[in-house]
Formats: structure tokens, C-alpha cells, sequence
């Protein structure tokens, strides 16, 4: 017999213990209990984020994180249940996979309560096979360049690291791009504080030097203006989440240009990530769109999702946001 219960205290010691290396790739197992336990104190986790187990007798058999989230289908308000993070710790007995167990009943108890849709979140080099009643929701994955003056110089555009003063004229850039998308998050204050964190949290506990964080404004007055978010990784940047006041995105593109031009001497970094369709800078130029396994999938739970027949087009969703 087995049953699902919060991840707490011994249990979740345990469930950091017996986790595969693969579950906190860069850290250590002591870092990566650091890390789980300072994003789940974020106010936003405090909310929104469990951590749970399935347990049959005194042994942990497979662990997840479920998140309650909202958002907007085409225009109506929808509850979602996300699901994260899913370890099946008892692969090697004969009655494995626990963790498709835990999922299922993580799923029937979001429906009991009211969800109309799940979200499940998977790690990159995720397998193409898509779990049972799941579809793959496509997201623009893409490969840039930066157009760079011949001299190298930054552009003319005043850059400032990122404060919590911010995340309001962020939230309401995200605010201002939904109306056109079929499928997007509610992306509140808390919710975008919560993403940044768990990324400075990954680059901060890492081995020095392996990955770090960019959080940086451009500004008009002493109003955020535009935002960029990359996680850097060698010569790989990752654009996390973006966003401007301009529809054209040209500060964006600026703040590229200014980041790239503070290491005149070095390569140019390879730069990848998910933008909007239809936001892209002027000093941007895409270079190559790899297909690759959906990182994103999704299942109706409710009456209120008829089909989730979602296009790369109809989604407004930031890689940072993959909990």
C-alpha cells in the first residue's frame, strides 16, 4: 500500500539522499539541499509550491514538486496544477515506476479540487516519448546573433543591475504582450521574483565560476524601461525571460549589445533561448530554431479545456518559468 504525503523533515533528507545526480545537474548533494530549501521559503513557494512523496511504509518510492498556478486558455481563467522535479527512487526494484504513480495521483487529487489543467515539466534531454494523455505545448527555441558596432563600443543606453523596485514595471510588460496569445501564465510580482531566485540560487551554490546570472534594466528616468534575465554557462547564454515597454524590443537588443561589449576581447558567446513569436529586436537576427522534445506538456483535467490543440504561435511562455 502506498500513499502520497507532503516531503518534510527525514522524508525529504531522504528524498535528497536517494535522488539521481542527473536531479540537480552543476551541484553538489549538499548543494542542491540548500537550494531546495531557499527557493521553497521564496513567498511565492510559500503559496504555490509543495514538494511531495509516494510512500510505502517507511520507504520513499518516488518524489515530485507540485505547483498551483493560473493562467488564461482562449480568454477564459484556467487553474493548473504543475508538476515538477518527478523521481522515481525505486527504479531498480522489480515494481518500478513509481514515479508515472505519483503522477497520476498527484493529477486525480488536482481534478478533486477544482484544476482544469496540468502542466508537467520536463528537464532538457528529456526523452521524446510523451507520458500518457499528455501533449507536447511547442515553445520558439532559437539560436541568435547580435549585430555589433565595427568599434566594439557598448550602445548608448544606461544599464543597471535589477532590483525588487523593478519587478512591478516588469510585471506589467509581461501584462501588456498576452492579449495576442491563446496560452499564457499569470506572471504576478511574486511569481517573477520567485523564477530569478531560483536562478541566482543555481548560479550562487554551483562550483565557482561554472554559471552565473545576468539581471539587468535599461531605463528611462528611474523607471524600468526594458529587462533581460540570461543565465551564462561557458560560452553559452540563455536568455531566461525578456522584456520592453517598446513593442519594437530595440531596448532589449541594447541590452544585449551592452553585455556582449563589456568583454570586447572575448568570442562571441552562442545565445539561445524562447522569445514571444513575433518579439524580435532589430539587433537581433536568428540564426538556426532546433527542433527538439517539448519541454512543456500538458493535460486537460477539467470540461472547461476542450482540446489543447496549441501552435508554437499561441504560446507566451519563458524558459525561466520551467519549474
Amino acid at each position: 500500500m502506498t500513499e502520497v504525503v507532503q516531503a518534510e523533515g527525514a522524508i525529504l533528507r531522504r528524498i535528497v539522499a536517494t535522488a539521481p545526480p542527473g536531479a540537480y545537474p552543476g551541484l553538489s548533494r549538499e548543494a542542491f539541499a540548500q537550494y531546495d530549501a531557499a527557493q521553497a521559503r521564496t513567498p511565492w513557494a510559500l503559496r504555490h509550491r509543495r514538494r511531495v512523496a509516494l510512500m510505502r511504509g517507511d520507504d520513499v518510492r518516488a518524489s515530485a514538486e507540485r505547483y498551483d498556478l493560473t493562467g488564461v486558455l482562449d480568454r477564459q481563467r484556467v487553474s493548473i496544477c504543475g508538476i515538477a522535479a518527478v523521481l522515481d527512487h525505486g527504479a531498480d526494484d522489480e515494481d518500478g515506476g513509481h514515479g508515472e504513480v505519483l503522477v497520476e495521483q498527484l493529477l486525480e487529487a488536482a481534478a478533486r479540487e477544482g484544476a482544469d489543467l496540468a502542466l508537467r515539466f520536463r528537464t532538457a534531454g528529456a526523452t521524446s516519448v510523451l507520458p500518457d494523455g499528455f501533449v507536447g505545448v511547442p515553445t520558439t527555441d532559437v539560436e541568435l546573433t547580435v549585430a555589433e558596432s565595427s568599434r566594439y563600443g557598448a550602445p548608448m543606453t544606461l544599464v543597471r543591475g535589477g532590483e525588487d523596485r523593478d519587478l512591478d514595471a516588469i510585471a506589467a510588460m509581461g501584462r501588456s504582450r498576452t492579449d495576442s496569445f491563446r496560452f499564457h501564465l499569470d506572471r504576478a510580482v511574486d511569481h517573477i521574483k520567485h523564477a530569478i531566485t531560483r536562478k541566482r540560487l543555481l548560479a550562487g551554490l554551483g562550483l565557482p565560476g561554472v554559471r552565473q546570472l545576468e539581471f539587468v534594466i535599461a531605463e528611462e528616468g528611474i523607471t524600468a524601461a526594458a529587462y533581460l534575465v540570461i543565465s551564462i554557462a561557458g560560452n553559452t547564454w540563455t536568455i531566461e525571460e525578456c522584456g520592453d515597454r517598446d513593442v519594437s524590443g530595440a531596448r532589449v537588443g541594447a541590452l544585449l549589445q551592452a553585455l556582449i561589449a563589456r568583454e570586447p576581447a572575448e568570442s562571441r558567446p552562442v545565445i539561445r533561448g524562447w522569445l514571444p513569436p513575433g518579439f524580435l529586436p532589430p539587433q537581433i537576427t536568428i540564426t538556426s530554431a532546433p527542433v527538439a522534445p517539448p519541454l512543456l506538456l500538458a493535460r486537460a483535467l477539467s470540461s472547461r479545456v476542450e482540446g489543447l490543440h496549441l501552435a508554437s504561435p499561441d504560446v507566451l511562455y519563458w524558459r525561466g518559468d520551467l519549474f
